[in-house]
């Protein structure tokens, strides 16, 4: 939110420097992001009128400006905006100034012409951020002036403000006044409002079909309107706000919206068919031409306002429609000003991707109570340029019940004392707050005294935001200053720590780094065919309003992310990578939410699947998760025969292997790519075994192999499992290290196995190793194993 200096001293009574006001500003919660001084002139632009353009065959996208400063002399110009004509005053900057960017203007050739300066924007000489053309001075200005002459600019600073969405009445200057007024114990002043309405008697009919999105809608008749120019001083605070002028009646209204905070909309009246208005919730595939002149398909739940014929002139809250708008023979405006519902604004904004200064107002909330203040604002500042106006009486203002009504709070002034560290009596509640609007009263039940146990404070209609006690005590907080409340830390009966679940998490991640796998985080949204290219079911639940466009579907898995992280990088040029995410997956569900579960991905590019056994092995192993390889049961997605299912009890609780080619070409990848996927949900909730400890022998190891022939059948997991049983004690380490497949083994693969023993007492004799030898034998064989010749 831009705030004008000036435009806040016409307000309030400061004498503060801008130092002390944008500290008192972000003190406030009113966060100044920069002060940036406008309206400063550039030495060197002059005014300059139009002769004639020109068009060049050899230059598409320039034409050449003939100008005369005044002096008689034609001065040639190249300019690439073509929004002037012969008679338009413009500025010109002449050979050897300096421009806010830094250029230097000096005559310059194109296509063997010289230009004698530049023709300038309203964004190039600092004057807003205009860039749509040259811009254009009222048809009476003086030739050969300062530009800043000619348009009675003054030096002017601008806060900028991050105002948060629970702060809507400081979407306005009359709202920042209030709280530095509070904030520097000085007069605020109120807006004029002696406008009495007039005859003869005309008014606008009023309709509303849907009050519950439109609890109140004002019309207003307003007669003897000259459209025209507005006064500098309004067009140069709206440029400084960051609005661009348009004519006197548009700029009105613009410009109360920004002091008051109240969005208005004035139409032609005699645009409006039957002479009134009608507020009613769009048609499926209605139509709608908005002011910016974009054709809108409209749904059920767009609210619309109509004329009394039913023809839609506007959507509700955002923007009006182009067939109503204000024109050079606009004579009578019918002046609308409504409070809408917030939700039902803020969805159609999304829908339409258009929002719009009204937009941002309504949809945090605008005070329902304000639109007297408004439209007398608004006839006060159009007498200036139409002193002719007529208010006529019979304003037309339909309040329904669904208009929010004030809210009461009981706060306790204990409790805003021990939240704040700081003792507070009712007085002192009393007289922070009430300078900003809020009514502080003693409950009925309480004594007078100054420790009353609850006072009721009503809210201000402006302030929709506060609804509860902690409310309150924030105002109290930001009043009473951020700064004099003490830092200590409330004293608790439950120690802070993480939680066993959050402490395994952790441990996860900190063994998935020990390990050199580099943690992503992609977007948690999906677009169309993500999950299919992953090799997964599409059937997903998808947004409403997404945060950005195509980003609809909710994940039901982390693996399309992260293999799009290994697209992204392996196009740059960067192989060979690891990566792993721990985020919320949302299967497909009926409900309007559904129940998320929490996963864990890890993709190695480069790598095959013995490489994602192995990141597994050191998981469970650390972790002491016990889970069993199940071949017969394949991810989709996955390769069909170099991976596998994970499974705790009868529960599966992920996938192990490699990611099928056909998804790898799907995303653009070369490499092989080896995947783990557990769901930490069920995983995170196991009670972890305790590592046992044991010494390291000092005594020589002995390793041998033994090659086996299978049964297609039989998972290697389970020869494993054989071997380790028969080995006992003596066991180090078992490792697959080779497959063997071929036709004349038909239903049969060959394992191969390196067996690692040793005895923590003593060297190992040929005996010892004999005897593991063959009770290992014997396992595999009852497991339908035999030893390869």
């Amino acid at each position: 939110m831009k705030i004008v200096h000036s435009w806040l001293l016409d307000l309030v009574a400061l004498s503060e420097d801008r130092e002390s006001i944008s500290f008192a500003l972000s003190d406030l919660g009113l966060a100044v992001e920069s002060v940036d001084e406008i309206g400063s002139t550039v030495a060197g632009v002059i005014t300059a009128k139009v002769l004639k353009t020109e068009r060049h065959p050899d230059a598409a996208k320039v034409h050449r400006v003939f100008v005369d400063t005044g002096d008689g002399v034609e001065r040639h110009v190249w300019c690439g905006a073509f929004n002037m004509s012969a008679g338009d005053i413009v500025p010109l900057a002449t050979p050897g100034t300096k421009m806010p960017d830094g250029r230097l203007i000096e005559p310059k050739p194109i296509l063997g012409i010289q230009s004698d300066g530049m023709l300038c924007s309203a964004a190039e000489l600092g004057l807003g951020n205009d860039h749509s053309g040259i811009l254009i001075f009222p048809e009476l200005t003086a030739l050969g002036v300062a530009y800043g002459e000619a348009l009675d600019l003054n030096a002017e600073w601008v806060f900028d403000l991050d105002v948060l969405r629970n702060r809507p009445d400081a979407f306005s200057h009359l709202g920042v006044a209030r709280d530095l007024a509070a904030r520097f114990k000085t007069r605020y002043l109120s807006l004029p409002s002696d406008i009495d309405f007039q005859e003869p008697a005309r008014s606008a009919t009023v309709e509303i079909l849907d009050e519950q999105r439109c609890p109140r809608f004002s019309a207003v008749i307003l007669s003897g309107i000259k459209v025209g120019e507005s006064p500098n001083w309004m067009k140069s605070r709206l440029v400084a706000a960051g609005m661009r002028p348009i004519n006197n009646v548009v700029d009105v209204s613009n410009y109360v919206m920004l002091e008051t905070g109240q969005p208005n909309h004035p139409y032609d009246f005699e645009t409006l068919g039957g002479g009134g208005f009608r507020i009613r919730v769009a048609r499926a595939e209605e139509r709608l031409i908005t002011l910016d002149g974009v054709e809108r398909i409209l749904s059920h739940d767009d609210l619309l306002i109509c004329d009394a014929t039913d023809r839609p002139i506007g959507l509700a809250g955002v923007m009006g429609g182009e067939n109503t708008e204000i024109s050079d023979a606009t004579q009578i405006v019918a002046l609308e000003t409504a409070w809408f519902e917030p939700v039902g604004i803020m969805a159609s904004v999304q829908r339409h991707n258009l929002r719009t200064e009204a937009s941002a107002r309504f949809e945090r909330g605008v005070d329902p109570y304000g639109i007297e203040v408004s439209v007398r604002r608004f006839v006060d500042l159009l007498r200036i340029t139409c002193p002719e106006v007529q208010v006529h009486s019979g304003m037309t203002d339909v309040r329904t019940s669904h208009l929010p009504q004030p809210t009461v709070i009981g706060v306790r002034p204990s409790r805003v004392s021990a939240l704040l560290g700081v003792e507070f009596t009712a007085d002192d509640i009393s007289r922070l707050i009430e300078p900003i609007g809020f009514v502080v009263a003693a409950d009925a039940q309480s004594t007078a005294k100054l420790n009353v146990e609850t006072v009721m404070v009503t809210v201000p209609s402006w302030r929709p935001d506060c609804t509860v006690e902690i409310d309150i005590v924030e105002e109290v907080a930001r009043h009473f200053g951020y700064g004099n409340v003490g830092r200590s830390i409330p004293k608790s009966t439950l120690p802070g720590g993480l939680s066993p679940a959050q402490q395994r998490r952790r441990k996860v991640r900190d063994i998935l780094l020990g390990l050199g796998i580099h943690e992503a985080m992609p977007h948690p949204f999906l677009t169309d065919g993500d999950l299919l290219d992953a090799g997964l079911s599409d059937i997903a639940v998808r947004l409403v309003n997404p945060l950005a466009v195509g980003d609809d579907v909710l994940r039901t898995s982390v693996r399309p992310g992260l293999l799009k992280a290994l697209a992204f990088n392996e196009s740059h040029r960067r192989t060979g990578l690891a990566f792993f995410e721990i985020g919320h997956v949302y299967p497909p569900s009926d409900e309007i939410l559904p129940n998320e579960f929490e996963q864990l991905g890890v993709v190695i590019a480069g790598a095959d699947a013995a490489e994602a056994v192995r990141i597994w092995r050191e998981l469970s192993t650390t972790m002491g998760w016990g889970a069993r390889l199940d071949q017969s049961n394949v991810s989709a997605g996955l390769h069909p025969t170099r991976s596998a299912t994970l499974s705790l009890g009868k529960s599966v609780i992920g996938s192990i292997g490699e990611v099928h080619p056909e998804v790898l070409e799907a995303f653009g990848i070369t490499e092989r790519v080896a995947v783990l996927e557990l769901d930490l949900s069920q995983l995170l909730i196991q009670q972890p075994k305790i590592p046992q400890w044991k010494p390291v022998s000092r005594f020589p190891s002995s390793d041998f192999d033994l090659a086996f022939l299978v049964p297609s059948s039989v998972a290697a997991e389970r020869v494993e499992k054989a071997l380790r049983q028969a080995a006992g004690a003596l066991l180090v380490d078992v490792i697959l290290f080779d497959v063997y497949r071929s036709a004349e083994l038909a239903d049969q693969r060959g394992l191969a196995f390196r067996l690692r023993i040793q005895a923590p007492d003593r060297t190992l004799t040929d005996q010892d190793v004999t005897g593991v030898r063959e009770k290992c034998l014997a396992a595999v064989a009852k497991v339908g194993g035999t030893l390869r010749s």
